[in-house]
């Protein structure tokens, strides 16, 4: 009775699981991928949403900080303006030379390192996992500021509920989730273009006092405080204002979503969000200036912009607000690419045996499901952690933002002057990067000397911490290597025949069935391990593999054919040897994320062919098992026994010896 509620429970959630998020890909459909891929402005929305909603709290930082020194925000509008395109165009040629995407890891670890790289895939994941926290932060603070006092305290739950709204969105599917988000995206454009555009054009004949203005004032001020202090006020601000570019290198970590020819793809996407960056955070410093925007407590520069705008409009109350809420909504939008590039950059160093290697599997969604949930949970914590203060998570973002940008820019720029001798183009490209690494620098070192205390060392000890993680992490796995290679040299001399042997058949007999991953140490010895336990029991083997495909392999169309044609190759090794050895052998293969959900029914059906068979699988059997096993190494073995119980199949796991 009870295992038919459990069976029950079971179809019931399967059911709702599968109403929320959806039915499994079909990887055999030819057309996967192209369905897949986002066209330069679904991928301006899903990507660059993240640079344009940074207008929102990045030059509002900057002009804060400027204080009585207003004039400046003409400098800084126009400073803010070449930034964008400078770091933009710098990714630019990013895109070019890693059409493949991964962003800073993937820069730094080729051109400066592994080490480099783990620095720099360290820094991203907190930096996207901030981009989440950040955005759904401002996002409540704008919705909240148009409600009664006394609701202020739901604003941290609210924001909670939105991340785990993103969360179960995007294990729907990137795509998906993005053409939901599309008309907010769509709105703030075009409220904000009209913001701008009328903010300027109504003071367009006021554009000659207030340059009279900046210029009196400046005069004043060299006279008073010397132009070294107007600099240091200057860049002060520019470099707290830092916030506005902290979404440019979403766009190449994201290029494996975009649709071919994706450099083509990446680099138009790219320049769609610099535009739009440049003309948001530009224009609304120019508009602070040209209005006379004022400091007011409790409300955001942009929207006593929009108030001072509108004002006077019979319907300017209604239309400020839409124009505000926008941008409440838009940074919902933003936290999107935290959620579509966080778990790349992890999968990206899974693959490399810096994370668990789990991180680099997919769902039957294909979503990285564990990297998205991983990705939410830890944007909550940090959200409840900080009571959801916009200041010091802005602190956070904007140091891991520039330490990732300034090491991506010290990799291309040795990477420039190493080609000196082939590249006649060589200065040309290099300038770029050597002017966008000094900004980035600058940027850097005043927002960590400023706000070391105010969050700066919080976001320092955080990555640093996942930095040591890494190590310890990789530092396991080559040691597994090692062992497993041991394995390997202690059967070197074992060579498969290659050629089928037609042996005498009889399907009634003791049938032996292997589940393998590739034709490798581990699943050899699991194989004799057979023969030695189980003496002239099996005279049929059947051996299965189901080809996974992860973040490593997920590239295209070609790459899916060639991971077939190696799994293939594979176990055709494995039969090999089993003839080589007198049985008569055969092979079984699947493609799919989730070799826990599509082996039981491959042998489900091998039983029904094979009815005197029994299951085999190899595990890693550590002398000294640590609680930090489980997580780096998956439970497949038990979760497939598991299933294979219910079925009423017998399952074995022999125990593979790792360690002293």
């Amino acid at each position: 009775m009870n295992n038919l509620v459990t069976d029950a429970d079971d179809s019931f959630t399967k059911k709702v699981f599968r109403k929320l998020i959806g039915k499994p890909r079909d990887l055999n459909d030819p057309g996967i991928f192209h369905k897949l891929a986002l066209i330069p402005f679904f991928a301006w929305i899903g990507l660059g949403a993240d640079g344009l909603s940074s207008s929102a709290y990045g030059p509002e930082e900057a002009f804060r900080t400027i204080g009585t020194h207003s004039y400046l925000a003409l400098f800084l509008a126009l400073a803010t303006a070449f930034t964008v395109f400078i770091i933009s165009y710098a990714y630019s040629r990013i895109i070019e030379h890693f059409p493949h995407g991964g962003g800073g890891y993937i820069v730094a670890t080729h051109l400066l390192g592994e080490k480099a790289g783990v620095v720099s895939g360290s820094a991203l994941v907190i930096d996207y996992i901030l981009t989440i926290t950040v955005s759904i932060a401002s996002c409540s603070d704008a919705i909240f500021s148009y409600l009664p006092i006394e609701y202020q305290k739901f604003k941290v739950l609210f924001a909670a509920i939105l991340i785990m709204i993103l969360t179960l969105m995007n294990i729907r599917g990137v795509k998906e989730s993005i053409s939901i988000l599309a008309p907010i995206f769509i709105i703030f454009v075009i409220t904000h273009l009209f913001m701008l555009g009328y903010g300027i054009t109504s003071h367009f004949w006021e554009v000659r006092p207030v340059l009279a203005n900046v210029h009196s004032n400046l005069t004043n001020d060299i006279g008073t405080i010397g132009f070294i202090g107007i600099f240091l006020i200057f860049i002060r601000a520019y470099s707290l204002g830092g916030g506005t570019y902290t979404g440019i290198e979403a766009v190449s970590n994201g290029l494996q979503i975009m649709r071919n020819p994706k450099v083509r793809t990446g680099k138009r996407t790219m320049m769609y969000m610099a535009s739009s960056l440049a003309l948001a955070a530009g224009g609304l410093l120019l508009c602070y200036l040209l209005v006379e925007v004022k400091v007011t407590s409790g409300k955001t520069l942009n929207s006593v912009l929009a108030d001072s705008l509108y004002g006077n409009w019979k319907i300017g109350t209604v239309l400020a607000f839409i124009t505000i809420f926008s941008e409440g909504a838009l940074l919902f939008v933003a936290a999107q690419a935290g959620f579509i590039d966080a778990p790349r950059v992890m999968a990206n160093m899974a693959v490399d045996s810096w994370l668990p290697r789990r991180f680099a599997a997919y769902s039957d969604r294909l979503t990285m499901r564990n990297g998205i949930v991983m990705i939410g949970i830890a944007s909550l914590i940090l959200l409840i952690y900080t009571h959801g203060s916009i200041q010091a998570l802005v602190v956070m973002y904007s140091i891991n933002v520039f330490l990732t940008f300034s090491i991506s820019e010290f990799g291309m720029s040795r990477f420039y002057l190493k080609r000196r001798k082939t590249d006649k183009k060589w200065k040309q490209h290099i300038s770029i990067h050597l002017i966008g690494l000094v900004l980035c620098l600058t940027i850097l070192s005043i927002t960590v000397f400023e706000k070391f205390m105010e969050g700066g060392w919080l976001t320092l000890l955080i990555t640093s911490v996942l930095i040591g993680l890494c190590f310890l992490i990789r530092r396991h796995y080559e040691k597994i290597n090692t062992d497993i290679k041991k394995l390997e040299d202690d059967i070197s001399d074992i060579k498969p025949e290659y050629k089928h042997k037609q042996y005498k058949l009889d399907k009634n007999q003791m049938t032996a069935i292997q589940l393998v991953s590739g034709y490798n140490g581990f699943g050899i010895h699991t194989f004799f391990s057979i023969l030695h336990s189980f003496p002239h029991l099996y005279k049929n083997f059947v051996f299965v593999s189901v080809a996974v495909i992860d973040q490593g392999l997920f590239k295209g169309e070609e790459s899916l054919k060639h991971l077939k044609t190696s799994i293939e190759d594979s176990l055709k090794k494995y039969v090999g040897l089993a003839n080589s050895s007198g049985y008569h052998a055969e092979y079984r293969m699947e493609t799919g994320t989730d070799v826990v959900e599509l082996a039981p029914s491959i042998i489900e059906d091998i039983t029904k062919e094979y009815p005197n068979s029994v299951v085999f699988s190899g595990k890693l059997a550590f002398r000294a098992e640590k609680f930090y096993h489980r997580l780096l190494h998956n439970e497949t073995s038990f979760a497939i026994q598991r299933k294979l119980q219910v079925l009423g199949i017998t399952n074995v796991i022999l125990p593979i010896k790792m360690g002293k």
